[in-house]
């Protein structure tokens, strides 16, 4: 059968709206304006002109009917929605933005990584091995990425490349590796602080060494609960080394610390050790002494000589905080911070203090060592000599009533040596038990941080997720089940029927 001059066209026109949507989907695919992209571009282009230029009075005729008036109605609103659509997501793609609704944050980079990142002079090679790209690796050196443009990420596929792989010891599957210059660095996970943890390590000039002291029974850097495992392995992560003194034996503080702490001594310290660690100040050291109540470490020849009362009381906590986590009011909480850079991002943030004594500037006339009181306890608490039978009361007689200071930091600042001191009046609040709990851990951070003369890593760090798991009981869980299963579906079934049936 002939095919008539209307139907020839048509067929003409649809050609060429084929080979528009071909050019399109190759260069899709392709990514390259090529030279088939451009013959199929042009031949559709061509086909679809001559196509509506022959058919233009059947146009004209179709579209001056009502029916097609409203048919092109409705296609030009779908038309414009799509555009708007498309603007839309341009300009999202343009214009990068996300919202971080966790109540922790936890997939927003923290203040510390932002330092890092944004500072860097540097560029850093972030390399995953890998046959198919690792989605959440992916998402997080995009947000390091935008971050700093001297941040790069590479997804590398160990069988088409085994000459990277060896050149950093890449010996399996999924492993990744950041890099610069010459150094590398295996990332021993893939989240965050592994990630700032690797640039940290590659970036830094040279590895700073914080040594604890040892021998007076201090909170050891390993085993559990009151223990410093974490936070020492948190050092680790950011570039630090540690290790542990014992002063009697080496006979004076070894040259290579850069800071000195000595966390919770119970028995007192010997005359000759004071005298190495106030030795060790004025050659512009850096110590961190934490003391906790009932205890006497002999430390006061240092107290005097910086300016620092630390007498062996309680502080207390008599506003009842303490009981919505758990603790009695022997853990004062801290919200009011000294001006010190240590403390600089701790606006509304709580840090707790287990049986904590105070620890204040003995004379504040004195400005010479530049002294801050870090921590300050509400005015609900108080300071007490002892506590008997798990019962304190306020005696205003014997008493000291809050605010109440419960650590110092001080400088001192001779002949162009720069010496520093941070004192606090309980070492539990960094163990393995209490770090984890809200900002303790980035308190102990910033003060070693503060005090190695690495100011720009004083942050805070990332947030690890809070457990929201809720345990029922197996009285619950049945009761649940009877709920879901047929107590809910029931209710919405009888109301279905009676709606039928005063309908009906």
């Amino acid at each position: 059968m002939a095919l008539n001059r209307n139907e020839i066209f048509r067929t003409v026109g649809w050609t060429g709206a084929v080979l528009l949507l071909a050019a399109g989907l190759r260069y899709s695919v392709e990514g390259i304006f090529s030279t088939l992209v451009k013959v199929l571009l042009v031949a559709g282009a061509a086909l679809l002109l001559i196509s509506i230029v022959a058919l233009f009075r059947s146009i004209v005729s179709f579209f001056s009917r009502r029916s097609s008036k409203l048919g092109t109605n409705t296609g030009v609103l779908v038309v414009v929605v799509l555009a708007i659509l498309g603007i839309i997501n341009f300009l999202g793609y343009r214009h990068h933005k996300r919202y971080d609704l966790t109540s922790e944050k936890l997939y927003t980079l923290s203040d510390q990584t932002r330092k890092i990142a944004g500072g860097l002079k540097t560029d850093v090679d972030v390399y995953s091995f890998v046959k198919t790209p690792d989605q959440s690796l992916n998402d997080l050196m995009a947000e390091y990425s935008n971050l700093s443009p001297h941040i790069h990420y590479h997804v590398v596929d160990p069988q088409e490349h085994p000459e990277l792989a060896k050149q950093y010891g890449i010996d399996s599957i999924g492993q990744a590796v950041a890099v610069v210059g010459v150094r590398n660095q295996r990332l021993d996970g893939k989240d965050e602080q592994d990630v700032t943890g690797a640039i940290l390590k590659l970036t830094r000039d040279s590895v700073k060494t914080i040594c604890f002291v040892e021998g007076h029974s201090e909170k050891s850097i390993s085993g559990e609960n009151a223990s410093y495992s974490t936070v020492t392995g948190e050092l680790v992560k950011e570039g630090y080394q540690t290790k542990v003194v014992n002063l009697v034996s080496t006979g004076t503080v070894p040259t290579d610390c850069s800071v000195l702490v000595d966390a919770g001594p119970v028995q007192p310290l010997f005359p000759q050790e004071v005298t190495m660690i106030q030795q060790y100040l004025d050659n512009s050291g850096k110590a961190l002494l934490m003391i906790d109540p009932q205890t006497d470490p002999k430390l006061e020849p240092i107290f005097t000589e910086w300016n620092i009362s630390a007498p062996d009381n309680i502080a207390v906590d008599a506003s009842g905080v303490g009981r919505l986590f758990g603790i009695g009011p022997a853990a004062p909480l801290v919200v009011d911070y000294g001006d010190s850079p240590i403390t600089k991002n701790f606006q509304r943030a709580m840090t707790f203090f287990p049986m904590a004594r105070t620890v204040s500037i003995a004379d504040k006339s004195k400005t010479d060592m530049s002294p801050v009181e870090l921590l300050k306890t509400s005015q609900a608490s108080f300071a007490v000599d002892k506590i008997t039978n798990n019962e304190v009361k306020f005696d205003p007689a014997t008493d000291m009533r809050g605010p109440l200071s419960l650590g110092v930091t001080a400088e001192m600042n001779q002949n162009g040596k720069d010496a520093r001191l941070v004192v606090i009046g309980d070492s539990d609040f960094a163990s393995d038990q209490w770090s984890r709990m809200a900002r303790n851990g980035d308190l102990f951070y910033n003060i070693i941080n503060w005090l190695a003369q690495d100011e720009n890593l004083i942050s805070i760090r990332p947030r690890n997720p809070q457990n929201r798991r809720v345990d029922l009981t197996e009285a619950q869980q049945r009761s649940l089940q009877w709920f879901t299963v047929l107590l809910l579906p029931g209710i919405v079934i009888l109301t279905g029927i009676y709606i039928w049936w005063k309908r009906r």
